[in-house]
């Protein structure tokens, strides 16, 4: 072929040669984040620091980040809905909903005080509390899904409901100071009064496409069962363009999208859910090497003294008090609340809303950035490092059965009717010592299969149910709350 096009190739190469090591070791270092009680973002955005060192690549092209970043976190908020239960919502909808625009517009308020008695002009300092106002999405996930804690019920709800939905009203701040402060106008109260609207069209429009992709997905009858998540994706990007466009919340509708879509019938339902959970693995690796790849260790270095104060100031006294505030009225017992108000992670929203500023041309926007990036690795170590010793701390841990050691899925390009649930057997249960065929289930239900331990067991005459085991039985939906009567709630509610 000639020498030509291998030479052609090496730039090309040298690119994947280096996303793939380093997406690789901030994977294998995930291995060790549980035993360091550090979040596996900060892993990420730490390889990504180490990288651009490396090249000399810090303040680089911010518009570029923002652009893959927003797509990113388009990517993971979608799949915090299409993962969130409707029982979630039951639980915690309200609460979390006062927390997600009351608490950030509250949190940014004290934050700016605070920064502006550290000696931050206004400007700046009312910036760096609308940037850090909100938790982040993608943190929060995965120390509630992969993390292994078991949290009480209303707890978990009330803080993946925050997350996802407080990034808009702290985008919609960042953004509505950001245009003030670049055009030289003064800020005040009145920017509040740009707040609804957005909102208001984002959770619309969130819903129009989560309900209207519920009966694309389940009319498509797609050839292959690996399109179902590609026309899942499509949805997420086309509400998330179509809410910006005319200047509602793209990251709300993209949400509210997922909610709908996650809590409908779907075909491939399993496929299509442990796909883009993959997704957002990538989309979260991606988005913090390349916010990493962004930063001048040296800069943020002279940020410290002040990033340190203000990350301080935003973990142990801005967030805690506005959330005993918002929560007063809604009865959590005190021991709920302090864990709330300390497991406000943030992560990437801050670094990528920091951008905006930097690309806008305000003044003090580049020390705003390199203080936000210290405050995101202070919160990663105060409470993202105490997670666990805080959750035993202020015994918020679930007294839920324990998950099974492994999940059976039936996979399935079209709607099936029946259902296939998973039921722990404990030791108070009145199944618990029955044989399987003495159970009074349903016509067109059955024991399909027991996991005892790591073993396997067949449902054949015979068997019987012992304390401990997952025990898993398929029924049609018109029987489902009979056999809970029998097992008691599945283990994924």
């Amino acid at each position: 072929m000639g020498a030509w096009p291998q030479a052609g190739a090496a730039p090309v190469a040298w690119l994947l040669l280096a996303i793939g090591l380093l997406t690789a070791s901030s994977v294998l270092l995930s291995r060790f984040s549980g035993r360091l009680g550090v979040p596996l973002q900060l892993l990420f955005l730490l390889v990504g620091v180490g990288a651009g060192a490396a090249l000399r690549a810090g303040h680089g092209d911010y518009g570029r980040a923002v652009r893959i970043g927003t797509a990113a976190l388009v990517v993971i908020l979608f799949d915090g809905g299409l993962n969130t239960a409707a029982s979630s919502l039951e639980r915690a909808l309200v609460p979390a909903a006062v927390l997600a625009t009351v608490g950030v517009a509250g949190t940014a308020a004290l934050t700016a005080i605070g920064a502006h008695g550290f000696g931050f002009a206004w400007g700046e300092a009312l910036l760096l509390g609308a940037i850090a106002s909100s938790t982040d999405a993608a943190s929060v996930f995965a120390v509630l899904r992969g993390s292994g804690l078991q949290l009480r019920r209303r707890v978990a709800a009330t803080l993946e409901l925050e997350s996802g939905l407080n990034d808009p009203m702290a985008a919609i701040l960042t953004l509505g100071l950001t245009r003030a402060l670049a055009a030289g106008r003064s800020v005040d109260a009145r920017l509040l009064l740009a707040v609804p609207y957005p909102l208001a069209i984002g959770l619309a429009l969130g819903a129009v496409f989560g309900l209207g992709g519920r009966v694309v997905l389940r009319r498509a009858h797609l050839p292959a069962g690996g399109l179902y998540p590609v026309l899942a994706l499509a949805l997420a990007f086309t509400a998330f363009g179509a809410a910006t466009l005319v200047g509602g919340s793209g990251f709300l509708a993209v949400y509210v999208a997922g909610l709908f879509v996650g809590n409908g019938p779907l075909p491939y339902r399993s496929g299509l859910l442990r796909s883009h959970d993959a997704l957002a693995w990538i989309a979260q690796v991606a988005m913090f090497l390349l916010l990493g790849l962004l930063v001048a260790p040296s800069q943020v270095l002279r940020a410290a003294p002040a990033g340190l104060s203000v990350g301080l100031l935003l973990a142990c006294f801005a967030r805690p008090i506005v959330v005993a505030l918002c929560l007063a009225p809604f009865r959590y017992p005190p021991r709920e609340i302090a864990f709330v108000g300390w497991l406000g992670l943030r992560g990437a929203v801050p670094i990528i809303l920091a951008a905006f500023p930097v690309l806008a041309g305000v003044a003090g926007a580049q020390r705003v950035f390199d203080v936000i990036f210290f405050v995101v690795l202070v919160n990663a170590f105060v409470p993202g490092g105490t997670v666990r010793w805080a959750t035993r701390r202020l015994g918020v841990e679930s007294s839920r059965p324990p998950l099974p050691a492994a999940s059976i899925e039936v996979h399935s390009t079209r709607m099936i009717r029946s259902e296939l649930l998973a039921f722990y057997i404990d030791r108070a249960s009145a199944a618990c010592g029955a044989a399987l065929e003495d159970l009074p289930l349903p016509e067109g239900a059955g024991a399909m299969l027991i996991l005892r331990g790591d073993e396997l067991l067949p449902s054949r005459p015979g068997a019987t149910l012992a304390a401990g085991d997952h025990l898993y039985v398929f029924c049609r939906p018109e029987d489902r709350a009979f056999v809970q009567l029998l097992f008691g709630r599945p283990d994924e509610d």
